[in-house]
């Protein structure tokens, strides 16, 4: 059995999906949108379970559940309710750590980007304690991720740790299934969604001299990518720490909204506006996953393009 906590979520769909097509295990989904969400999954097959009956479901299942993959989180950079971030993406983390010491499961979690702040420090996925205690994230989300990074490697230097235990820093993840995501959603649905509409696409002007507008660049990456990581983390039982799920190759929304265009065949038609205040001091201008580790480690899949990506979202998710 592998559960999935936040398993009707973006990247939990997604995963939950794949497992349910290519895994002879029973697949559960833990998350309070099983229901509203249910249009999600491709599979009726899938044991649904709200996150409230957690634990009375690890009780009952504990010979059966083999590995948790731990998606589930309060995923919005701008969420403000510090109490809902330490019970959701903390508290709720470390309770699913000791279940997995305590029966000897493993663990796969999810981690971010955002823990790396500004990227000052660089996007390096070194779990070594006194690089961890560099980084500064830049909004509670973030925060919240880092913490149980810092917990992570804690209890793996005082000498306790799951049977496997492997963090994943997601970078820009985009693909089906985010349409729950509102203001959180990727900017090429968003962008989608506008040209669709034969709207003007509004990307955020630079407020910084090194980026013209537009040129912002992130490390965008599509969620088939991240789920053919996930599955070889699952395949290589004996893999443990921290690591970049991103593509190494940062892209403009320029290339971005191009390619949306192209695929919509619509005029181009882009206007630059004012990044808001409330975000403009955390706005990040530069992303770029380090992926050498996960590379030296054996992975050597080819990485879906930009172009690819939004082609194959686009023609054989969006427009149906």
């Amino acid at each position: 059995m592998i559960l999935v906590t936040g398993g009707a979520g973006f990247i939990g769909s997604n995963l939950v999906n794949f497992l349910s097509s290519n895994q002879n295990d029973e697949i559960v989904s833990v998350d309070l949108n099983n229901k509203k969400n249910k249009n999600y999954f491709s599979s009726e097959n899938v044991i649904k379970i709200d996150p409230s009956d957690l634990p009375n479901f690890l009780k009952k299942n504990k010979n059966k559940i083999k590995i948790i993959i731990h998606l589930g989180a309060i995923t919005s950079t701008i969420e403000k309710n510090v109490k809902l971030i330490i019970k959701t993406n903390i508290d709720l983390s470390i309770y699913i750590w000791n279940w997995c010491v305590k029966y000897k499961k493993r663990l796969i979690y999810a981690s971010s980007a955002a823990t790396y702040g500004d990227g000052s420090n660089k996007f390096d996925d070194n779990d070594s304690k006194e690089y961890l205690s560099q980084l500064l994230p830049l909004n509670l989300y973030g925060w919240s991720k880092h913490i149980f990074d810092k917990f992570v490697l804690e209890k793996k230097i005082g000498g306790l740790s799951p049977k496997q235990c492997v963090g994943l820093k997601f970078f820009n993840v985009y693909g089906p299934n985010e349409f729950h995501k509102k203001d959180m959603r990727s900017v090429i649905l968003k962008i989608y969604q506008t040209v669709s509409k034969n709207l003007e696409v509004k990307l955020f002007k630079s407020h910084n001299s090194n980026f013209k507008d537009g040129e912002q660049l992130r490390d965008f990456i599509y969620v088939k990518d991240v789920i053919q990581i996930i599955k070889w983390f699952v395949e290589n039982k004996n893999l443990n720490g921290l690591f970049n799920v991103g593509s190494g190759e940062p892209r403009s929304f320029n290339d971005i909204a191009k390619a949306v265009f192209k695929q919509s065949n619509n005029k181009q038609k882009i206007k630059y506006i004012n990044t808001p205040n409330m975000i403009r001091k955390q706005y990040q201008y530069f992303t770029k996953a380090n992926i050498n580790k996960l590379k030296s480690l054996g992975y050597k899949k080819k990485f879906t393009s930009l172009e690819e990506g939004i082609e194959d979202y686009i023609k054989n998710y969006l427009r149906k």
